[in-house]
């Protein structure tokens, strides 16, 4: 696991600052297709560090080289037209346009309905051209990082605008409509609207290393904490106690159709990491169920998404790299025929 933590601390190391300029520049270096979409009956087989979903149910898949969409048959490689990218997220926002996040070379950004991506760089205003998150809040703006677009222009926060930190990532919009951002090595807080307030465990030891955040029906906010110290595991916040809810690392975290709570992580101390599922019957309990759904000694599990059927997809990097399908009795692997029973 050292050359894990090593490689990933070396991709972060980028993104550590961010410009204090509003842009309102429109890109200029739009990138027209010379190649058709490549569709395939198999998955991405490098780095998968996150999956989501776009309005029609298809799954997007952010790999290290390609974004790919599937549609239940195939996979079709939809950012074929960009050259030597290196993405980490994907978004396809209420309006239909689509973005890609890449770890060196910025965001490039798809309107809908239109053909050729467009590419957002420093030059025309982002923060850094290492995005390694996107988030849509309520309003429509796009976040990358520190850095919020609103449609026609960059405004990039830092600590002139009284943020705790300028390597931050808006993680989530909640239901009350405060904000919550995290950052690689930083502490996780919460901005109202009026303050931001570092979040702190009855300890007084702050929350660092929190990748990410997700709210529930019921309006608890779960997150999970990195590093090696006693805030390490997964937490739920209710609004006023933070409850720690288990040792097992949660590198990324959601709640299913039925209530119950996935999560990809680190599991000490052997180091493995696993797709854990958290019963929903036993969330209270002192020790709720945990039902470990895979495994892998080497290398990471990292983004978790719920497909429309119910089946459970997840990312995964080092060795096994690739997407998986759990769909409640079998692992997919969609890098090879049989699969992985």
């Amino acid at each position: 696991m050292k050359y894990i933590h090593v490689y990933a601390l070396f991709l972060i190391s980028v993104f550590h600052t961010s410009c204090g300029q509003n842009q309102t520049n429109v890109p200029k270096d739009n990138i027209k297709s010379e190649t058709k979409d490549t569709v395939t009956s198999y998955g991405p087989n490098n780095m998968v560090r996150n999956v989501k979903k776009d309005r029609n149910g298809n799954i997007l898949i952010a790999s290290y080289l390609g974004v790919f969409r599937y549609d239940g048959t195939s996979f079709t490689n939809i950012s074929s037209e960009i050259s030597w990218p290196t993405f980490w997220d994907v978004l396809e926002d209420r309006k239909g346009n689509l973005w890609l996040a890449s770890q060196d070379s910025g965001v490039y950004y798809l309107p809908a309905g239109q053909a050729g991506f467009q590419h957002f760089t420093t030059k025309d205003g982002l923060g850094i051209n290492s995005a390694l998150h996107i988030y849509e809040d309520r309003a429509g703006n796009i976040w990358f990082g520190s850095s919020r677009y609103d449609g026609k222009s960059f405004r990039n926060f830092t600590t002139q605008d009284g943020f705790p930190s300028n390597s931050i990532r808006l993680l989530l919009e909640d239901k009350t409509g405060k904000l919550w951002f995290g950052a690689q090595g930083e502490s996780m807080f919460v901005y109202d609207g009026k303050t931001f307030t570092v979040l702190k465990n009855k300890d007084g030891k702050a929350f660092n290393n929190v990748w990410s955040i997700m709210e529930d029906k019921k309006g608890n906010i779960w997150f999970g904490a990195g590093g090696y110290d006693p805030c390490y595991g997964l937490w739920r916040y209710d609004g006023r106690t933070f409850t720690k809810v288990s040792q097992r690392g949660a590198y990324a975290i959601i709640e299913d159709k039925k209530g119950n709570i996935w999560t990809t992580g680190e599991v000490k101390p052997n180091g493995d990491w696993a797709l854990s599922r958290y019963d929903q019957k036993s969330l209270y309990n002192k020790k709720p169920t945990i039902t470990e759904i895979m495994s892998i000694k080497k290398g990471c599990l990292c983004g978790i998404l719920e497909a429309n059927d119910g089946s459970i997809w997840f990312g995964s990097l080092g060795p096994s790299s690739g997407v998986y399908r759990y769909d409640g009795k079998t692992i997919t692997d969609f890098k090879s025929k049989e699969g992985h029973k």
